[in-house]
């Protein structure tokens, strides 16, 4: 479902977008707007930046794109050099796409290589988990517990085991009276162990869940736990952060907050801040040498994978965020943004949690706050939200259906890494008056 179907706006009746500046966007009508979200999280330095345009456009003026089975380049090269520096020395290869769901199908495509090369092509089997979002691909969709999105193509979907939700705010019944990791983990061990270990090749998982959660961080301990249920049964643990990943969390990978090492790694979004569209499976140094030494290459692509215009985009978001120490700023004032967004909702009893990590904060809003009822779908809370927000010249990304069966209103705020004082004010302000439209 599109965002403008989702907020309840004709489609055919959209704005016109003619220009963007900086966290800001232009209709053609002269309305402003302020990215208060990123589009879905992907814009990471705003929008107009000459700096990445220069850089497009001084490629393009040499080669827009050279066939990746006939050509390497110095873009490709450049970027994949800075990508294994983020993702640490496990890390030795990377595989291009467009977008995050190409990214996930990547992964899939890597474990499942892997474990042939290796001898074991029984593994074959994956576990995601509820309330996540993975794409919209066939196969990144079979792993999505995301039942609305499902839905029209669920007869041709894979089979994927799904294991409960990491949420803190909304644990799963059976973990009542129980500490929620060791419930968790629990789970996913129990888990393998029906589907039998010689089965499955891999668990994946976001980080950060976000449009099917409304950003939600997983408990402390929890990745760590399945890192160790994964290590102790051969199963490959698989990291998508195509939302929460690319220094949305104030690290470059939202791995790196907890301290664990995935073995293979999807990104997307803002890895090129929109500018191109770009995305890349990221794995463990070992994976690729053995099914180089099996097969020869590592079979997932595209014929635009590694495309050279969209690399040297990707290569010059990443230096700005490194040069003007972006990541730094994210850690540090996306703790003191979502206080802000707390103080500035506080008088609402509506509001659940506020919660997250960097520039990746949700807003959960429910009808009691004692027993966390959400509202009733009919009602469409997040949308009319959104809808008085983008009216005001705010854009936020809403979610629904996040408390399951189609009932739960949330919010997300992601907003440029370069974003100014005065623009963070200017979005607090407006989402304060928007939850208060909405709710009135």
């Amino acid at each position: 479902m599109s965002v403008g179907r989702a907020i309840g706006w004709d489609l055919d009746g959209l704005p016109r977008i003619v220009r963007g500046a900086g966290s800001y966007l232009f209709d053609a009508a002269g309305k402003r707007y302020l990215d208060g979200s990123g589009g879905p999280a992907a814009f990471s330095i705003g929008h107009g930046n000459r700096e990445v345009n220069a850089a497009i456009a001084a490629q393009l003026d040499q080669v827009a794109c050279g066939y990746r089975y006939l050509f390497t380049s110095e873009p490709l090269e450049r970027l994949t050099a800075l990508l294994l520096r983020h993702c640490g020395p496990d890390f030795g290869h990377a595989v291009y796409c467009a977008s995050g769901s190409e990214a996930v199908e990547g992964a899939m495509k890597v474990a499942l290589q892997y474990w042939n090369a290796r001898g074991q092509p029984g593994k074959s089997r994956f576990i995601a988990r509820q309330r996540s979002y993975h794409g919209s691909t066939l196969g990144a969709l079979s792993l999505s517990g995301f039942a609305e999105r499902r839905a029209p193509f669920v007869r041709s979907l894979l089979e994927v085991s799904f294991v409960s939700a990491a949420n803190a705010y909304r644990p799963p019944p059976g973990a009542a009276g129980a500490p929620l990791v060791s419930y968790l983990a629990a789970e996913l061990e129990a888990r393998i162990a029906a589907l039998g270990a010689e089965n499955v090749a891999a668990f994946v998982f976001e980080p950060i869940v976000g449009a099917a959660g409304g950003v939600v961080p997983a408990p402390p301990g929890y990745t760590q736990a399945v890192r160790a249920v994964c290590d102790r049964h051969g199963v490959l643990l698989i990291a998508d952060e195509v939302m929460c990943g690319s220094g949305r969390c104030g690290t470059w990978s939202a791995m790196e907050h907890e301290g664990v090492v995935p073995d293979i790694i999807a990104v997307a979004k803002g890895l090129a801040g929109g500018y191109i569209p770009l995305g890349a499976t990221i794995f463990r140094r070992e994976l690729g040498e053995r099914i180089m030494a099996a097969h020869g290459s590592i079979l997932t692509g595209h014929t635009f994978s590694g495309h050279t215009a969209a690399c040297a985009a990707g290569l010059a978001v990443q230096r700005i965020i490194e040069r003007d120490a972006l990541l730094a700023r994210v850690r540090t004032r996306g703790a003191v943004l979502q206080a802000e967004i707390r103080a500035a909702l506080a008088r609402h009893a509506e509001v659940g949690e506020v919660r997250g990590r960097g520039y990746f904060i949700g807003i959960e809003l429910v009808r009691d706050p004692d027993t966390k009822q959400p509202f009733p779908a009919e009602r469409g809370l997040s949308n009319a939200i959104a809808r008085h927000a983008f009216e005001d010249g705010l854009i936020v990304f809403p979610c629904a259906g996040n408390a399951g069966d189609g009932l739960g209103d949330a919010i997300i705020v992601a907003p440029p890494y370069n974003a100014t004082e005065a623009e963070l004010a200017e979005l607090t302000a407006k989402l304060a008056r928007a939850v208060a439209r909405a709710l009135r």
